[in-house]
């Protein structure tokens, strides 16, 4: 069995689908792995212990790809001078990463036309067994770290409070929109910082949570709050109503706040605006916003995906790669992940490749095999 881990072409991505630890782990399970030269640059693993560990580094990653029976990847194959990279892939080969199944339809249609067989991390069900493959958690985590500490950098002023001979600096005042995974982190980081933070969600099931970390919870008085949570343990979409009592709780709110985390995203859709340009100029001067969501639409208003820009005095983070800033512990878990991922798939007696087709985890993240999309929701989304 051939493993193929290429570099990431986005020139912001500094992650790896691997590591040392998981290269020896996936010879393990009687995988040849085979990495391209320079790969673990960006994340701190270089050639010399993905080598080490038994990866065979090669500089000619269309030839190691041709000769593939799964390839990883931290985002979707890319396109270079000779065209997209999944088509030097064989059909039939394993194709496994981050794929953006919502906004890259075309691209999933197209890796089923050539006949790969792809599973997308983002689609990893929230069931007790896949807890150790959930690659969106991991990498959520350590974004949420990234985010205050980034907001922390812009900000340009002490989080915590000092008393000194000179005067006392009083406390940065940080607000979490979204107490799931990234959000939790974020509370639990600016609270370390030793921040005053408050943290909002639709789900009232956030409030032990967002307490238990040392936060205030901002709640919205409204009927619906006990139908906010979806059987999947995601933020349900609300009502207008809800949406206009909340905007109006969360704008007196921003008016005291140094410094925003916005993690709020519904899968398969627009990530909602929770903080409108209004919002925004009636912030303190010198405020700084990280829009985790940035990459789906953004929860506020004036964000600008991959792009930080200055809006009523307010510094608005837009980066779509947080968990790229602590890319060597991001690529560690990353890889983690697959290689668990990886033993649904493997005959270890006799070091096959044998995807039980009716594991539900594997039915749940596959999205297309021989030469057709599989997965229910995207082929229901293709024929309408």
């Amino acid at each position: 069995m051939k493993l193929v881990i290429p570099k990431e072409r986005d020139p912001l991505e500094r992650r790896m689908a691997g590591s040392p630890d998981a290269v020896k782990r996936l010879r393990d399970l009687g995988f040849e792995v085979i990495v391209e030269a320079g790969a673990g640059a960006g994340a701190g693993f270089p050639d010399a212990a993905l080598r080490e560990a038994g990866a065979t580094l090669t500089g000619d990653i269309a030839e190691a790809l041709g000769a593939a029976d799964v390839v990883l990847r931290v985002r979707g194959p890319a396109m270079d001078d000779d065209g997209w990279e999944f088509r030097r892939m064989r059909p039939g080969a394993v194709l496994i990463g981050f794929l953006a199944p919502w906004q890259a339809h075309e691209r999933i249609s197209a890796y089923a036309e050539h006949g790969l067989a792809a599973f997308t991390m983002e689609f990893m069900p929230r069931i007790t067994r896949a807890q150790g493959m959930d690659a969106l958690s991991s990498q959520a985590n350590l974004g949420g770290y990234a985010a205050v500490i980034e907001g922390a950098r812009i900000f340009g002023r002490a989080f915590p409070m000092m008393v000194t001979a000179a005067g006392t600096i009083a406390p940065a005042r940080v607000l979490i929109l979204g107490a799931g995974v990234a959000g939790l982190q974020a509370i639990a980081t600016a609270r370390r910082l030793g921040a005053i933070v408050s943290a909002m969600d639709v789900r009232p099931a956030a409030r032990e949570q967002v307490e238990s970390l040392g936060a205030t919870f901002v709640e919205v008085d409204s009927d619906e709050k006990h139908q906010a949570e979806t059987t999947a343990g995601y933020a349900r979409e609300m009502s207008a109503n809800y949406r206009q009592r909340q905007a109006g709780k969360l704008h007196e709110h921003l008016k005291r706040i140094d410094v925003v985390v916005t993690t709020a995203l519904i899968p398969g859709r627009p990530a909602p605006v929770l903080v409108t340009a209004e919002m925004v100029a009636d912030m303190k001067p010198g405020s700084v916003i990280i829009d985790m969501a940035a990459e789906q639409g953004g929860n506020c208003e004036l964000s600008e995906g991959g792009r930080t820009v200055v809006k009523h005095g307010v510094t608005i983070v837009g980066d779509a790669n947080l968990p790229g800033h602590v890319a060597a512990d991001a690529s560690a878990l990353y890889a983690r992940n697959l290689v668990n991922f990886l033993t649904l798939m493997v005959d270890t007696e006799h070091r096959l490749l044998e995807p039980d087709r009716d594991d539900e985890i594997l039915k749940a993240t596959l999205v297309c095999r021989d030469g057709r999309i599989v997965n229910p929701v995207l082929a229901q989304k293709e024929a309408s």
